[in-house]
């Protein structure tokens, strides 16, 4: 009796999933887009039902392919976690990782710590994707994603990287010109570089301060409607004009840090916070005992305390 499913078949659809379309399939096991579209119609074939739609441009999964998809990615986990506990330290890290950062973070830092790692563990494939915003809550593309904040929900695991704050900095130049902010509220007669990421916002700059002794602390909060002449979606950009004094930036401190220490850059308001953006990985319970994703994060959060 022929079985239905196969594991070659879990891993073969995971890959054709996440490759997105069947001629990126094909590039990505180099094999030919007619041996993935054969292999394909095989599994259908001896499951009675369609598994993707598809179409000229792309593809898409049938209700069927979802539920395949959930199951698939499940038993793959359970396999690798049951492989892992039973060799448990003599595992080797190797195969495919799919890592997800904002734009200029994993420009600036994820990416120099994945080269490091890659020549650690060879045998590890890793597939870097940054985009703009954080994947959407319960999108299982990626194994891995860097981002600021915690997760959105209990579905995720979120494993602390790397403290993290926002700080409001401007140069020289533009100081020299406009003169030094002393209040939040300064702000609104100032010209702000806006930047429009996520879900946060936009133009809304928030600030805390605490006053009184110790024991009888009171902390107020101040939300701060910016205004500026230019606006941008990636924090690099943004960072560039501040540099080049077309206004104040609130920005994380570890993408600015290296300017405020050159001098470049000027730290403003510095008796008032901004919301924290600590750096957490994040990854979804089926990756609990997968090797080579607590290798990677181990590797990351190691970097980031030596710092």
């Amino acid at each position: 009796m022929s079985k239905l499913i196969s594991p070659s078949d879990l891993g073969f659809f995971m890959a054709l999933a996440n490759a997105g379309s069947l001629s990126a399939a094909a590039r990505e096991q180099g094999v030919s887009p007619a041996a993935v579209s054969r292999h394909l119609g095989l599994m259908e074939s001896r499951l009675g039902s369609p598994l993707i739609n598809r179409t000229t441009r792309r593809m898409s999964l049938t209700p069927e392919g979802e539920i395949y998809l959930e199951h698939a990615r499940k038993i793959m986990g359970d396999i690798e976690g049951l492989e892992n506990l039973l060799l448990g330290s003599s595992v080797v890290p190797q195969g495919l990782l799919r890592v997800n950062a904002t734009l200029g973070f994993g420009r600036s830092h994820i990416a120099p710590l994945i080269s490091r790692f890659t020549k650690q563990y060879p045998k590890v494939d890793i597939q870097l994707q940054l985009s703009v915003n954080p994947p959407p809550s319960g999108d299982d593309a990626f194994d891995i994603c860097f981002r600021f904040g915690n997760p959105p929900d209990s579905r995720s695991i979120a494993r602390f990287i790397a403290a993290n704050k926002r700080i409001v900095v401007a140069s020289p130049a533009y100081i020299r010109q406009h003169g030094l902010p002393q209040t939040p509220q300064d702000l609104m007669q100032h010209n702000c570089i806006g930047i429009r990421q996520g879900d946060e916002a936009y133009g809304l700059w928030r600030f805390t301060s605490t006053s009184g002794k110790v024991k009888n602390q009171t902390t107020s909060s101040e939300n701060v409607k910016i205004r500026g002449n230019l606006t941008t979606n990636d924090g690099g950009v943004a960072l560039n004009w501040a540099l080049d004094g077309h206004g104040v930036l609130l920005r994380a401190q570890w993408d600015v840090d290296k300017y405020i220490q050159s001098g470049e850059l000027i730290q403003l308001l510095t008796t008032y916070n901004s919301p924290d953006a600590d750096i957490y990985a994040i990854y979804a319970e089926r990756h609990r005992t997968s090797v080579r994703v607590k290798a990677l994060i181990d590797f990351v959060s190691a970097s980031f305390r030596r710092g």
